[in-house]
């Protein structure tokens, strides 16, 4: 699949000065990758860029890779992956550390931590798991290069090297995911000039120490989540397959993350003594549920006594259980999230639905529930309304209580012309899930769609318990926007349009938005004052973005 580079219309400029700020990484000197062997006494990491300031970078270049249109922000998808990753988060070696993790469109299989506590992962790599456990194995190695500060080490080199952070970020980021894209003229050479550096600095990076120590850390962190720990040498294996088969194709590529996370036999192989040494030390728990039975695992290093008490008289002392040991192992959402990515990820719907028609004459029977579901929404997307209501109501009939098969039946239905119905779902859905993100959005897009002011007053009435934590939103804020809009409230419209922009990579476009709605003689006080603390908060990123010479050139060009 071919990547776009650019969005919005912005100028080839963006990418010539990554891949420059990338070669100016590279030639550093090689010795600075000799810093991650030593021991780390009295480390400097973190000095040189505070918490705060990490946040701010890694924020930056998550609006700068929307601006590239490289996410994918589905908000399904979005609520699993964040899921899994915050559980893991809550479990790794530093709980207090804010994640944030977000999905790429990306076929390639490759995965990435960034400053902050910002983590990527490529819609490749899910569709290349078979399971939740090994897309939770490469998270917890992920995690571990954050908790131990390998990230921050690596861009503080840089940083003393006279690089601009957030180009070098972005350039690492652009030029591993658009290898081979359509990316044309100066942008284009500037990327092939650079895909040799390139390897030299993934050398630099991940050095053999640093995978080494993110994958023991990892794996424990996947321990105590309660996944299983022999995903993390099982999808190693996997990878190393798919490595011998791109070779043995002729191929010359290999995913990008075994360029950035080499895999070899040594390594599966230490991944699963540490699985062995770890399954020594787990308690394991059956117990009847509903269906059937479900199994359950702690590590008995994990026991301490603030958390989860036990008053059993039998116990000599009172003592506490890990929160882990109550834990199921995966949400039981992975296929669903996978196919849905699957379609979503694809070139085009029609891709997809042909994707879809190859899985059924490779396995040789019908297709499994969510890879139904998957072509329904392929079909949905592409605009074959009517077939995709047909096969998610049959669904629906075998899968009664699944949400991703309810928000998609619901939004075929309003599509078809069928709005009632598909109001009486969400208004059910909202009922039975209060507050739940991707029930409401999804409610609101097709409430914002179907169009009208009772239509626009519904979208803010079911998106406005949502206000308080989507502030770094931009499917929220797109969708409050219309729905204001609609609803006649043009400067709640105005300040959410201008939120969508900053949140999509357009600081400077958001910054103008808000001067004009400033402007605007019937603006309230409590509205004024909203827009000059926003106007006060963008400014300075503004500034920052031209220091490091990345400029909005369609701002340039009024």
């Amino acid at each position: 699949m071919k990547t776009p580079i650019i969005r919005h219309g912005a100028s080839r400029l963006r990418p010539l000065l990554l891949a420059t700020a990338l070669t100016l990484i590279v030639a550093a000197p090689l010795a600075a990758s000799q810093e991650s062997r030593l021991p780390d006494i009295g480390s400097s990491a973190g000095e040189l860029l505070t918490p705060a300031r990490q946040a701010q970078y890694g924020g930056m270049m998550l609006r700068e890779l929307r601006n590239y249109g490289y996410l994918l922000e589905d908000p399904l998808v979005t609520d699993w992956l964040q899921g899994v990753g915050g559980r893991l988060g809550a479990d790794s070696d530093n709980p207090q550390q804010s994640y944030t993790f977000f999905m790429m469109r990306d076929r390639q299989i490759n995965a990435f931590a960034t400053l902050g506590g910002y983590i990527g992962m490529n819609a490749g790599l899910v569709l290349t798991a078979d399971r939740e456990d090994e897309v939770a194995a490469v998270l917890s190695h992920e995690i571990a290069h954050v908790t131990q500060q390998h990230v921050l080490r690596g861009v503080e080199r840089a940083q003393r090297d006279q690089v601009p952070i957030l180009l070098g970020m972005l350039g690492a980021i652009v030029l591993a995911q658009a290898a081979g894209g359509s990316s044309s003229g100066d942008a284009s050479q500037a990327a092939i000039a650079s895909a040799m550096g390139l390897m030299q600095q993934r050398q630099i990076d991940y050095t053999r120490s640093n995978e080494s120590e993110a994958d023991r850390v990892g794996i424990r962190t996947l321990s105590r989540a309660g996944y299983d720990i022999d995903a993390m040498a099982g999808f190693f294996a996997k990878l190393q397959q798919a490595t011998r088969v791109a070779r043995g194709s002729g191929r010359e590529s290999v995913p990008d993350y075994l360029q950035t996370h080499p895999v070899t036999t040594t390594r599966i192989s230490e991944a699963r003594q540490r699985a062995d040494q770890l399954r020594g030390n787990q308690v394991t728990a059956v117990t009847s549920v509903p269906g059937g039975e479900r199994v359950e695992r702690f590590d008995r290093n994990a026991v301490t006594l603030a958390e989860t008490r036990s008053d059993n008289p039998l116990l000599p002392i009172p003592v506490t259980l890990p929160s882990q040991a109550f834990r199921q192992g995966d949400t039981g959402q992975f296929d669903w999230a996978r196919e849905r990515l699957r379609a979503l990820s694809a070139s085009t719907p029609s891709a997809a639905v042909r994707e879809y028609e190859t899985l059924r004459r490779q396995a040789g029977k019908p297709l499994t529930g969510p890879e139904r579901y998957g072509l329904a929404v392929a079909h949905l997307q592409g605009g074959d309304t009517r077939l995709a209501l047909t096969e998610l109501k049959r669904l629906a009939d075998e899968h009664a209580d699944n949400l991703w098969v309810a928000l998609a039946l619901g939004e075929a239905e309003s599509r078809t012309g069928d709005r009632a119905s598909a109001n009486q779902r969400f208004d059910a859905l909202m009922l039975r899930y209060p507050q739940n993100r991707p029930v409401a959005l999804t409610y609101a897009k097709v409430l914002n769609e179907q169009g009208g002011r009772d239509a626009g007053q519904r979208a803010q009435a079911v998106l406005r318990p949502l206000m308080a934590r989507a502030g770094d939103d931009p499917v929220f804020q797109q969708n409050f926007a219309r729905a204001n809009e609609l609803a006649g409230d043009t400067a709640r419209a105005g300040e959410a349009y201008a939120e969508a922009a900053y949140l999509n990579g357009r600081p400077e476009q958001a910054l103008i938005q808000l001067q004009n709605l400033k402007k605007q003689s019937d603006l309230d006080f409590y509205a004024r004052a909203r827009v000059d603390a926003r106007i006060a908060a963008i400014t300075p990123e503004v500034l920052e973005l031209r220091r490091q010479g990345v400029r909005d050139p369609d701002v340039e060009r009024r």
